[in-house]
């Protein structure tokens, strides 16, 4: 009888335990907006503290190649969701709708038993399809008192926009999902999107610092082509420049991007209608934390070189205190799943929609093919399967993340998905992966006025072509030029590579299906759609 007895036990427990290793896991996926890889410390690069965004990689994996397939933000998303490239989803650039009538992986797992909530910043017009709750940014959102649609009713809740992120994430884990079904969190912020508005508790983070630039801020960009001479990113931009620029959203300005009310040169800047949306004590505390800074910045009489460091500065602060209330965040949430006994079966992701240009060739934001754009910032945990401290040095693009979620997921694949699972990459179970990445980029002539390209990278080689006005060529070897200052497409050295990688551009073209005859007809879209 007590041998009954303890063979009813054991058999228990090995059902227990067969049923929790089959139990689908949860999903987080955390995204957050414009943060450079640069600027998570991790990474390595000492510009500022992440403890949090930190830990996922020290109890999971860090991704040191993990690039977009098109560096702007609507388009980038689009990606993510459907794993389609932009010219097959059809969300090539910002202006142009996003049909969300067509398949993305959280409907897939919606109907395969998942909970699904998406929550912040998607920027894509439209009701979210796949989700069971959805609380979201109508375009970029406002940093201070912003603006929801939940579930389809717009709602204006007062506070720091990170911060409310949080709270309604946190929210719906702990009130509005069905706790016997699996979980899909889109978890996604706002920052560190232009024009980076800080929370009170950072005002005056890194007051006490001076961030000396990249190498190459005061890029002057001999043997590079014409795109690079002629896009409109640059944050220490002359006044004739930013004059120039205006119309299109370009150099960074005095007033938007700068923060002062009048520029040193005693025009107004027009910033005062950006804190109207502020409550008079959130006004109170903004203007305490800037004025002094602003007068003190007037008082000195700074020559051009010190006034491009003083707006790198700028810039640079900014942006990174942004990111302190998201790190803040992802620790909040980190937090609840510990607390819930989550951890062990719960994915949690975290990556930017793109990188940025944090003073790297003088400019800030992204869109480029070149490095800090095209690479994003990739942790990921999952304790079942991926070893903690791990380092993943395989190439991958946000075109992944679909099929990735639906294989950890167990969910079957559609068969017009044209990214990768990466589950076995990360688990570091096989070495076989691809060895070259697509990109395209589309919005051309508008903000920022970086030309249409793509091109492919492989580990070491990226070669680009520049289009529509321009017809140029660009190649640059990575383990000799990793900034990218020396263009060697058509020197003698590279002959053979040229050549191959050509090859290897068209091939990439003809398998995912793009063509000069696709950039045309995009072309044509938009320029239609600016006419409107």
């Amino acid at each position: 009888m007590k041998n009954i007895f303890l063979i009813c036990i054991t058999l228990s427990f090995l059902l227990a335990c067969n049923q929790e290793n089959n139990t689908p896991p949860n999903i987080v996926f955390i995204m957050s907006d414009d943060h450079a890889f640069q600027a998570i410390s991790a990474y390595g690069h000492e510009l500022n503290n992440t403890p949090n965004i930190d830990r996922i990689a020290k109890e999971g994996a860090i991704f040191k190649k993990a690039f977009v397939t098109n560096s702007i933000c609507a388009p980038s998303r689009a990606v993510m969701l459907t794993g389609k490239h932009s010219f097959v989803n059809g969300k090539v650039d910002n202006m142009q709708d996003f049909n969300w009538d067509q398949d993305n992986f959280a409907k897939h797992l919606q109907k395969n038993g998942y909970q699904t909530a998406m929550v912040g910043k998607i920027h894509l017009r439209g009701l979210p399809q796949g989700f069971d709750y959805s609380a979201v940014l109508p375009g970029q959102g406002h940093y201070y008192n912003p603006d929801f649609i939940i579930n389809g009713v717009k709602e204006r809740i007062e506070g720091y926009v990170t911060s409310v992120t949080t709270k309604l994430s946190l929210d719906w884990l702990k009130n509005k999902r069905d706790k016997s079904k699996p979980f899909l969190l889109l978890y996604h912020q706002k920052a560190p999107h232009r024009n980076w508005k800080p929370e009170k508790k950072y005002l005056t983070l890194f007051d006490d610092k001076t961030f000396s630039p990249p190498a190459n801020f005061f890029d002057t960009y001999e043997n590079r082509g014409t795109a690079a001479k002629t896009q409109e990113m640059l944050i220490a931009a002359s006044e004739d420049q930013i004059a120039v620029a205006h119309g299109n959203g370009g150099h960074g300005r005095w007033g938007h991007d700068f923060k002062m009310l009048v520029d040193p040169y005693g025009n107004n800047t027009g910033f005062e209608k950006e804190l109207t949306r502020f409550t008079p004590q959130q006004k109170e505390d903004w203007l305490a934390a800037y004025t002094p800074k602003n007068d003190a910045m007037k008082a000195q009489k700074m020559d051009d070189k010190e006034i491009a460091l003083w707006k790198f500065n700028r810039y640079l602060k900014d942006y990174l205190r942004t990111i302190q209330s998201v790190d803040d965040g992802v620790g909040k949430v980190l937090d609840y799943l510990d607390q819930e006994g989550l951890t062990d079966n719960t994915i949690v992701v975290y990556t930017s929609d793109q990188g940025f240009y944090l003073g790297e060739h003088g400019w800030f934001d992204k869109r480029f093919m070149y490095e800090e754009s095209l690479r994003t910032p990739l942790l990921m945990r999952y304790p079942k399967e991926i070893k903690a401290g791990a380092v993943i040095e395989k190439m991958v693009q946000n075109l992944d993340f679909a099929p990735t979620f639906l294989d950890y997921a167990g969910v079957p694949q559609p068969e017009d998905l044209q990214g990768i699972s990466f589950r076995d990459i990360v688990s570091q179970k096989t070495e076989d992966w691809r060895e070259a990445i697509y990109y395209t980029y589309y919005e051309y002539p508008s903000v920022h006025m970086v030309k249409r390209h793509y091109g492919v990278r492989t580990e070491r080689y990226k070669l680009m072509h520049f289009y529509y006005d321009i017809d140029e060529w660009e190649l640059y070897d990575l383990d000799k030029d990793p900034s990218e200052m020396n263009n060697v497409y058509g020197q003698a050295d590279y002959a053979d590579i040229q050549k191959e990688l050509h090859d290897k551009l068209t091939e990439l073209r003809a398998y995912y299906g793009d063509s000069d005859e696709l950039n045309l007809m995009h072309i044509n879209n938009y320029l239609t759609h600016l006419k409107k």
